[in-house]
């Protein structure tokens, strides 16, 4: 027999994801897609028969996406989207502003040359999402989508797993309000001002200034979410 064959081993076979899950990402996204709104009650009997399934596996996923805080769990009432106070999320904006300064500061500082011309990429499609001429409610959503994967990658590179983990859970409560603030006028623009004051301050190698931007870039968002 070959060294070849005799190294190979039998196929793994992975365990399918389980059905709670798959209907809660259906669930988490509906909500963000404002589908379900904020205060809202979930149906669970209607939901139940839309998705063809029994009410465990439903009951499994609203427990998930309230651990998230993106449900709201009442005795003998059933389950709401989370509405977020002005408190929830000055709470938030404050904690993700202390989270992701650092991860930036970090990333000034250690981040690889192909990593942050990584980043620089990120910004040029984020520029470009914001160019004028689109429908508002698109451009919106693609400036969201690239913005995510900006701050996202950004955290990657600063790499730490437990800081991901908070900003993660974070910032799904945060989209529960972040397209409305978006929408408001100016907003985008603004926020890519403080994007580019971002990169200036990385391609700087200057983690202070690049902690302080990404901070006024949250106090900011923060000021057009209230």
């Amino acid at each position: 027999m070959s060294a070849l064959m005799s190294d190979a081993r039998p196929a793994v076979s992975l365990a399918p994801r389980p059905l709670y899950e798959e209907v809660a990402e259906l669930l988490r996204q509906r909500i963000f897609k404002r589908e379900l709104e904020p205060g809202s009650w979930i149906d669970e009997l209607k939901i139940a028969e839309e998705f063809g399934i029994s009410r465990t596996p439903l009951r499994e996923a609203l427990k998930v996406l309230a651990a998230e805080g993106l449900v709201t769990m009442k005795v003998r009432r059933g389950a709401y989207v989370t509405e977020v106070s002005q408190q929830d999320l000055a709470d938030i904006y404050h904690l993700l502003s202390l989270l992701e300064s650092d991860a930036a500061g970090v990333v000034a500082t250690k981040a690889t040359e192909a990593e942050i011309k990584e980043l620089q990429a990120l910004h040029k499609a984020l520029e470009a999402a914001a160019k004028p001429g689109k429908d508002k409610a698109a451009t919106t959503d693609q400036f969201f989508a690239v913005n995510e994967k900006f701050h996202m990658r950004l955290l990657e590179i600063a790499n730490n797993r437990w800081r991901d983990q908070m900003v993660a859970d974070l910032r799904k409560v945060m989209k529960l309000n972040r397209h409305n603030s978006l929408l408001k006028t100016g907003r985008i623009e603004e926020s890519l001002t403080e994007h580019r004051a971002i990169m200036d301050a990385l391609a700087a190698r200057d983690p202070a200034l690049t902690a302080q931007r990404m901070a006024e870039h949250f106090a900011n968002g923060l000021t057009a979410a209230e």
